[in-house]
């Protein structure tokens, strides 16, 4: 069926096509109004983790690095191959401000080791690393 055929038979099917009623002028209005309403359902905020520090390991090895940021003035939170997070603790005289630049692990052993090696900042700070510690959730 074409809109124009719809259109045409559009008073018939609302009956306006008979006669007006005693006093009726026989004019009707049809309002027709577009409208278009989108719901958009509010999704429930993300679960904030709160992580739990455990003992780690002495040493890392240098490939399994995938990322790095920094998480308060005193650590650098290491995101590891296998979806895994490591916290490197910095010594108390060396905040981790200085290393919102960037930073960089230099080690002949292609392993970082707790105090043994340094992290240096692009700004020419360094600190040593004083232990690493396992990130995980914390169960409520």
């Amino acid at each position: 069926m074409t809109f124009d055929l719809f259109l045409s038979l559009l008073p018939m099917l609302l009956g306006m096509t008979g006669s007006a009623a005693p006093g009726e002028t026989g004019v009707r209005t049809l309002v027709v109004q577009e409208q278009l309403i989108l719901r958009v359902p509010v999704r429930p905020q993300p679960r904030r983790f709160e992580w739990e520090e455990k003992k780690g390991p002495k040493c890392i090895s240098a490939h399994e690095i995938r990322g790095a940021f920094l998480s308060d003035s005193e650590h650098v939170d290491l995101l590891l191959s296998g979806k895994r997070l490591m916290r490197a603790e910095l010594r108390d005289d060396c905040p981790s401000l200085d290393f919102y630049t960037g930073f960089y692990l230099n080690s002949d052993d292609e392993r970082i080791c707790a105090k043994r090696d340094v992290v240096r900042s692009r700004v020419g700070a360094s600190c040593r690393i004083q232990r690493f510690r396992n990130l995980v959730p914390k169960v409520r």
